[in-house]
């Protein structure tokens, strides 16, 4: 009996000096102040993102909708210098909602065009010279965003335009505006719709009518 009593109070013992390096501790002590610790790791992964959104769109995901914004001339102001404000866009009157997220560094911003548009007829060309741009502010900004007046980027008469940079504060951009078009109506073309909504090729929607934007991270 007493063989088995020594044995088990053995194995009792060992449990208790296993379960310590698993971070459970026990401190015997004569009577007074005590105190023993156990510990917990921890790791928070957080991912790279950039996000991009110019006209309708849905926060944070992807969204293919693409606003088609339409400057209608009134035949008594044909090219007289007289700007046209626009319809369409998700704002309306030819505004779009502007947001620019990303936690990696400053973003660069930049416009890009595949030439004039055009109503289908080669000779029929209407500048993006002939477009312009306000950049304001949203009264209030969409929850995680800054309102700002994010510039616009130079629209290039074809081809890649160049970029505007967005600082990023701690390494992130959060920022959302307001772009508000509309067609300065400087020249008196030839009838015709000229662009337009479609997707002929990636880049230029239906009769080049289309800006391809592209956010950059580092």
């Amino acid at each position: 009996m007493k063989k088995f009593a020594l044995t088990t109070f053995a194995l009792a013992a060992l449990a208790f000096s296993s379960g310590a390096f698993a971070e459970s501790n026990i401190n015997i002590a004569s009577p007074g102040p005590t105190s023993t610790t156990a510990r917990l790791d921890f790791s928070i992964v957080i991912p790279r993102v950039l996000f991009l959104q110019v006209g309708t769109g849905t926060n944070l995901a992807n969204n293919t909708a693409i606003d088609l914004l339409t400057f209608t001339v009134p035949a008594a102001s044909l090219g007289n210098t007289t700007a046209v404000a626009g319809t369409g866009g998700n704002l309306t009157n030819g505004a779009v909602t502007v947001k620019v997220f990303g936690n990696a560094g400053d973003i660069t911003l930049a416009a890009s065009t595949v030439g004039a548009l055009n109503d289908g007829v080669p000779a029929d060309t209407i500048p993006w010279s002939e477009i312009a741009v306000v950049s304001t502010a949203p009264g209030a900004a969409s929850a995680g965003y800054i309102a700002t007046a994010i510039p616009h980027p130079a629209i290039p008469l074809s081809g890649a335009g160049v970029a505007n940079t967005i600082t990023a504060t701690n390494k992130v951009v959060r920022q959302e505006g307001i772009w508000t078009f509309s067609y300065k109506n400087t020249v008196a073309y030839a009838a015709g719709t000229y662009g337009g909504a479609g997707a002929a090729s990636p880049g230029a929607g239906l009769n080049n009518g289309r800006i391809v934007y592209t956010a950059t991270l580092p």
